[in-house]
């Protein structure tokens, strides 16, 4: 089967890291139909735009995209967030944010002791609704009596939805869920998400849950992480804990993210976690692993597990080797000469 996939590489290391993830998708799945879209902040200096009006529509028709990190020095990170990424996840019904996180063979966490057996997280992060919400504004600007208001929105819809993939995804893995929470001081939209979260619980007897207020739970990562498998959180507190549990395991560089239609009536959006670093961009030092497994997450949704595979295990046996590495994983190596051995690796590997 031939894919259509859309690239949107975005700015700094985005570009170098995207590369590579094309570079290792053609080797284990040939004929992909990519097509690269010039949508960043550079952009949105020369036109005043991160995309053009019409972009999700031209995006409709693909079967993923693949993004690259977004940010540039002027410009704004509320104007390239909400300029491109969360319209995109809107527009498409990504609800689900999916970020895995874990100790991979080689690399070192920032834990002392522990083992990949003990750092193996998947947080379930809802996606379109919670904290990162447009309700609210700048009032009396400029007076004495400015104030800001930011608003949150918890619909039933969207609670449950999160909620009941974070438990399909437990029963899968290790059957243990943990709910992120804060109701002792957010007195209506966390008391209202414990509630969804007991009731769904109902329908899942086999699983074993715990509800942590957030503060608590970053700690757990910290102190005792083997005691999680599956997280699920909102909005704001699902992208704080990710990069916690990231730096844990091993830093931003490894860890990828998939933004899941679940339905799959639009496509889905893999990117990895880390930023655009514009300071070493284009010196050909960036690591491309997260962006590496963020495609290996895109070919498992594309119904292509096989190939997932293949690239996750040729990352792992990379890092196992011990030899070629970036700088940030105490090596040498280029961003391409880690791609491509990963790559070779790869195509050997599915054969």
């Amino acid at each position: 089967m031939t894919y259509r996939i859309a690239t949107i590489p975005g700015d700094g290391i985005g570009v170098d890291v995207t590369a590579e993830a094309v570079k290792v998708v053609d080797a284990v799945l040939p004929g992909i139909a990519w097509t690269e879209f010039d949508w960043s902040c550079e952009q949105y200096l020369r036109t005043g735009g991160m995309m053009p009006p019409d972009g999700p529509q031209l995006l409709a028709g693909f079967d993923a995209i693949l993004l690259g990190a977004v940010g540039f020095p002027g410009v704004a990170d509320h104007i390239s967030l909400w300029g491109l990424l969360i319209p995109l996840r809107r527009a498409f019904g990504q609800y689900v944010n999916l970020r895995p996180v874990r100790l991979l063979p080689g690399t070192e966490s920032a834990l002392r002791d522990r083992t990949a057996e003990d750092l193996d997280i998947l947080i379930v992060r809802e996606n379109s609704e919670g904290e990162y919400s447009e309700i609210g504004g700048i009032h009396n600007p400029g007076r004495a009596e400015e104030f800001v208001l930011q608003e949150s929105v918890f619909t039933r819809a969207g609670c449950e939805r999160i909620i009941r993939y974070g438990f399909e995804q437990a029963r899968e893995r290790r059957g243990r869920l943990c709910s992120a929470t804060k109701s002792n001081g957010l007195i209506h939209s966390m008391p209202y998400w414990d509630s969804v979260f007991e009731r769904i619980a109902a329908e899942f007897p086999e699983v074993q849950t715990r509800q942590m207020h957030v503060d608590a739970l970053a700690a757990e990562i910290v102190l005792h992480p083997e005691r999680l498998d599956v997280i699920v959180a909102s909005n704001l507190f699902g992208d704080i804990l990710s990069d916690l549990a990231a730096a844990v395991t091993g830093g931003l560089g490894l860890a990828p993210s998939g933004n899941i239609n679940p339905h799959r009536d639009a496509p889905s959006m893999f990117e990895a976690v880390h930023g655009s670093a514009p300071d070493i961009a284009g010196q050909g030092i960036a690591n491309p692993i997260a962006q590496i497994l963020a495609a290996a997450m895109m070919l498992d949704h594309l119904g292509e597990p096989k190939a997932a595979a293949a690239v996750d295990r040729a990352v792992c046996e990379v890092l196992a080797d011990n030899g070629i590495r970036t700088p940030d994983l105490g090596g040498t190596s280029t961003t391409a000469e880690l791609g491509t051995a990963i790559a070779e690796r790869a195509a050997d590997l599915i054969g």
